[in-house]
């Protein structure tokens, strides 16, 4: 996500929102390595539940990035939305299996 970031069209909006997508899709592997050292089954829940957030959180900000120059991007932005979808459905079914 943060070379994608840098591929942006320099603008004010793109700098602050980028600033927003880097967060959360960074939060996701952090609370993921969290959740496979968690202390209770509660604790792993709670983490998994976190990283879902954040991932979805993620696909919020790539739909709000203006990609004014997204020819010149390897990432298209539909590709880029896939990504935090389909972790959202493998933290979905992470969390139907452990509840």
């Amino acid at each position: 996500m943060r070379t994608f970031v840098k591929k942006l069209h320099k603008t004010t909006g793109n700098f602050e929102d980028g600033k927003q997508l880097v967060r959360p899709s960074g939060s996701v592997g952090a609370n993921y390595i969290e959740a496979n050292e968690a202390l209770s089954k509660k604790d792993f829940i709670m983490r998994i539940k976190i990283c879902r957030k954040e991932a979805k959180e993620s696909r919020y900000w790539i739909k709000l990035v203006d990609m004014h120059d997204i020819q010149k991007l390897e990432n298209g932005g539909n590709s880029l939305i896939k990504g935090p979808t389909e972790l959202m459905s493998i933290f979905g079914s992470i969390l139907r299996e452990s509840e």
